[in-house]
């Protein structure tokens, strides 16, 4: 993990805490790969859908993060990458093979991201709890740290 200054790790938890308007939204994602990913197969699992792009420095920054949290299965987490703005698909794959992401990477555009919402910047993140309901929102990087305590908090599993 990153080492930040604590008051950008309040801010960070200030901005996870903050409760969104709950929907009940169904998406569908292809991935590189050709898997489909629909919030509703993650039906007793966090999912994490992450906005970003390969020229954004914070997206960068987040990756090792995001890799964690999606490999440590305490969490009970998925999490799907979203890769937006990019010139092509090779582009992405390379570039996600390179920092060995390990998680679910999709070719994203504005139509595929309006099924879960605004991307008014990158990265952005939206979190879903095990029952699919909207609980979170972030735009500007996250941490492993930040989200797992957000799960904690929330009464999520933290054990296998």
């Amino acid at each position: 993990m990153l080492n930040k200054p604590p008051f950008y790790l309040l801010a960070l938890a200030l901005l996870l805490f903050v409760t969104m308007p709950l929907r009940a939204a169904e998406f569908s994602m292809t991935d590189a790969a050709g898997n489909v990913h629909k919030l509703s197969q993650y039906k007793g699992k966090w999912v994490l859908v992450n906005f970003w792009a390969t020229w954004c420095p914070p997206c960068l920054e987040e990756i090792p993060d995001l890799v964690g949290l999606h490999e440590n299965k305490k969490n009970n987490l998925v999490v799907l990458g979203v890769a937006m703005d990019y010139r092509n698909d090779r582009q992405v794959r390379d570039f996600a093979e390179s920092m060995l992401v390990s998680y679910p990477v999709i070719l994203g555009d504005r139509r595929l991201a309006a099924q879960v919402g605004p991307v008014e910047g990158l990265p952005t993140t939206y979190l879903y709890n095990p029952q699919g309901k909207l609980v979170a929102r972030q735009v500007g990087a996250i941490t492993r740290a930040g989200v797992e305590g957000f799960i904690h908090g929330a009464g999520g599993s933290t054990r296998n």
